[in-house]
């Protein structure tokens, strides 16, 4: 019997891009998988789409950007949105992922990497994407159905 989770696909909602991030197929690492444009609400449902049936997706994780205290902001507002976008017009279901920070770590660990500053403005948000994936991967061990293989 061998577990068997589908990959996941994460969303990191910046200004100007979309960070993306895909587990493997089993669930247990993140890696990044670049940055869409940020355009238009279909232009971006349809990009992620694309990415959905391209990679086998079965799950997508957007970035919720609360306050510290907790509340939603306009930025958090804007993800939910997005996500219940995604959502009517996808098959696989769409989660909320509390991304305090990762953004401000994301470019923390490209400075310390030495990571010069345009780079870090492109990769920026895929390495966010990366740390909300891999927060929610840890925090859902094992979230598959058996399947016989």
């Amino acid at each position: 019997m061998t577990l068997v989770r589908g990959r996941v696909l994460a969303l990191d909602l910046g200004d100007a891009r979309i960070g993306l991030a895909l587990s493997d197929e089993l669930g247990f690492t993140a890696q990044p998988a670049g940055n869409l444009a940020r355009t238009g609400s279909r232009e971006v449902v349809r990009a992620v789409a694309k990415l959905v049936a391209g990679h086998g997706v079965s799950r997508i994780v957007v970035g919720h950007p609360l306050h510290l205290s907790g509340e939603e902001g306009e930025r958090a507002r804007d993800a939910r949105e997005t996500a219940r976008r995604l959502e009517a017009s996808l098959s696989v279901p769409v989660e909320l992922w509390d991304e305090r920070l990762t953004t401000a770590e994301a470019e923390r660990a490209l400075i310390e990497g030495g990571v010069r500053r345009a780079r870090r403005r492109e990769v920026v948000d895929s390495l966010a994407a990366v740390l909300i994936l891999q927060s929610w991967l840890s925090a859902h061990p094992l979230d598959g159905q058996p399947t016989e293989g």
